[in-house]
């Protein structure tokens, strides 16, 4: 194992690059992008949904679940709360033998933070929710900053279930 580093500088993750296995017919980095509207929202949970099915990925209902939970929350809170910058959202997802990343970029510069469970309030709780939700599958998720000033929030879990 090699740790490699993502094209945009951010976390390295360990993968196997020594040439010694080729690549698992479902590996790889799938990248679109879809207006800042809330119909973007279920089209983006679906174009994810048909992208894992197409591949081929290994991955059990409830990682798929939880994979398109978090999709849907990130790609709504770009679309609630960036649309005003971004009038675009890109959603990523990059697949390797063990895991698998979901990622949601837009150009507001804000970084969120998650908030805690206030059960009085009906809202406001998709990151705490993502990060509650990837912390369970046995994944880990972040927000950072793009070249461009805006923010990336993406999550990785592990296609191989995560002993409870």
């Amino acid at each position: 194992m090699e740790t490699i580093e993502r094209e945009d500088g951010g976390r390295k993750m360990d993968a196997d690059v020594s040439g010694s296995a080729p690549p698992a017919r479902y590996e790889g980095v799938w990248r679109f992008t879809a207006p800042a509207v809330e119909e973007s929202v279920p089209q983006a949970r679906r174009a994810v949904r048909d992208l894992l099915g197409r591949q081929g990925v290994p991955a059990d209902r409830d990682l798929v679940y939880t994979l398109l939970l978090i999709v849907s929350e990130l790609v709504t809170n770009s679309v609630r709360h960036a649309a005003l910058l971004s009038p675009e959202v890109a959603v990523e997802v990059a697949i390797g033998r063990e895991w698998v990343r979901v990622a949601v970029e837009d150009n507001h510069p804000y970084r969120p933070k998650a908030l805690e469970a206030d059960f009085g309030q009906t809202g406001g709780r998709g990151l705490l929710l993502v990060r509650e939700t990837t912390r369970e599958a046995g994944g880990v998720c972040d927000v950072e900053h793009t070249a461009g000033g805006g923010k990336v929030i993406w999550a990785a879990l592990p296609l191989v279930p995560a002993p409870r």
